[in-house]
């Protein structure tokens, strides 16, 4: 019965996941989502509030995170596993969105993408898929 319950609550968890992505265009201003789904190779970047950008992809970052984290736990019920995945996340984070910014202000100069896949790393759990796996094998490894 406890497995039950902890694939029951993994599968709520991967349900939420995708509640945020399908309602992302409601949920988060991101204009760069409409950019990049037209014609970007041959359209300028517009002016975009770079500020609220910012915020929102925190937010969408954040909540991603805390979903990631709520996963961690159901699977292993690991403090140190949680605490390691917080600080990696905050450091992740912290990383990605200096590194967007500075692209986002040189309009591209570097070329698109470099700053579509930064984004891409910051508004979806992609760390996921390395924190599960390495957990796993570190758990199997103490065994």
């Amino acid at each position: 019965m406890n497995n039950y319950v902890k694939i029951l609550q993994a599968l709520i968890l991967f349900s939420l996941f995708v509640l945020v992505r399908a309602f992302e265009s409601q949920l988060f201003y991101d204009p760069l989502l409409e950019y990049f789904k037209n014609d970007y190779l041959y359209k300028p970047i517009y002016d975009m509030d770079v500020t609220r950008l910012t915020l929102n992809m925190l937010f969408r970052y954040t909540l991603n995170s805390v979903i990631s984290l709520g996963l961690i736990w159901v699977l292993f019920k690991r403090l140190d596993y949680l605490k390691f995945s917080i600080y990696f996340l905050t450091l992740a984070f912290t990383f990605l969105i200096i590194v967007f910014l500075l692209l986002l202000r040189d309009n591209f100069e570097s070329g698109y993408l470099l700053l579509f896949y930064i984004r891409r790393f910051i508004i979806h759990p992609l760390f996921l898929l390395l924190l599960l796996p390495a957990f796993y094998y570190q758990k199997i490894s103490n065994e």
